[in-house]
Formats: C-alpha cells, sequence, structure tokens
C-alpha cells in the first residue's frame, strides 16, 4: 500500500484552531446564539441577561474576536458586538467537509 505524504499549512492550522477552539465551547456558544437573536448587541446586555460576570464576559468575547466570529463596533464608552456570519458559515462548511456531511 503506498503512503501518501500530508502537509499542513502552518498559518491555516493555526488559525482553524483558534476558530474551532471559540467555537467548541458552551458558554461560547450561549453568548453566540444570544447575539444571533439581536443582530447587533450592547456588551452590557449580553452579561446582564445571561447572568455572567462582565469580565468572563469579556474573556470571552475577545476569544471570538481573536477568531474572527465577532465583530464589535464602540459607540462612545459602549460595545456593541454582531457575529460575522461568513466565518461562522466558513466553519460549519469546513466541519461539515472533514466529517463527510
Amino acid at each position: 500500500m503506498k503512503k501518501t505524504k500530508v502537509t499542513f499549512d502552518q498559518e491555516k492550522l493555526q488559525y482553524s484552531s483558534e476558530l474551532l477552539r471559540a467555537l467548541a465551547h458552551p458558554l461560547r456558544l450561549k453568548i453566540l446564539e444570544f447575539i444571533d437573536r439581536h443582530e447587533v448587541i450592547n456588551v452590557n446586555k449580553i452579561y446582564n441577561t445571561l447572568k455572567i460576570e462582565q469580565s468572563i464576559t469579556s474573556q470571552h468575547l475577545k476569544i471570538l474576536r481573536g477568531a474572527g466570529v465577532v465583530d464589535n463596533n464602540k459607540d462612545g464608552k459602549f460595545k456593541h458586538y454582531q457575529i460575522d456570519y461568513n466565518k461562522v458559515a466558513t466553519a460549519v462548511k469546513a466541519i461539515n467537509n472533514f466529517m463527510g456531511k
């Protein structure tokens, strides 16, 4: 049986692992679902409604921002978050391709 050499683009692999790590956490998924229901939402509304500490919410949003899953806009002292649906769709497509669906 002939062996096939497997190679990975390290940069793409690093980004992919960050993206999947961001999407694989139950609390981050809960935050994403909440943002999705509101399209654009203030960070204060996220942690107050979901009853999550502000610091924990900020940490999870930082991970989601770093992976490119959410964008934020600052309006005065408030940050408003929205989902980058193209990025999420790309992740879903990659996962489905990997799983053979």
